[in-house]
């Protein structure tokens, strides 16, 4: 499941991006339209292909070698509402110009792309809500 998602996501163009309006900190409306699925973005976060459980750690016993770059997802549903964490993976480098943490759902003004990833998004829009779905049921 979590390679047909993925493989979509590399199969989608810049141009295939949903439009999507940010409000303060965040951005209040599902890329979507729906909710995303907590079960299939908690995958996605212990996916190696996605990245996340390279930088960040969090409650996942069953995972062996977590990063430890960036904050631990425990508590992120704390932390952060839906619409921030929903920006923070469009669109990190909102918060912080100098992030390590990819923009998961741009693709302008990128630098050190892969030639097969130029021009179209790291995740699709319904992982980008599948993700957001999961880290806000990390509660303390």
């Amino acid at each position: 499941m979590i390679t047909i998602g993925f493989t979509l996501a590399i199969n989608a163009r810049a141009e295939d991006l949903i439009p999507y309006n940010i409000v303060g900190d965040g951005i209040p409306q599902s890329l979507t339209g729906s909710p995303g699925d907590a079960e299939r973005g908690r995958a996605l976060v212990l996916a190696r292909t996605t990245t996340c459980i390279l930088c960040h750690s969090g409650p996942f016993p069953e995972t062996r070698f977590q990063g430890d770059l960036a904050p631990d997802l425990a508590g992120a549903g704390n932390r952060w509402t839906v619409s921030q964490l929903r920006l923070r993976l469009v669109d990190a480098s909102r918060f912080n110009a100098e992030t390590i943490m990819p923009s998961y759902y741009r693709t302008d003004g990128l630098v050190r792309v892969g030639r097969n990833f130029a021009g179209k998004p790291i995740l699709s829009a319904a992982e980008i809500e599948d993700i957001v779905a999961f880290l806000a049921t990390l509660r303390d």
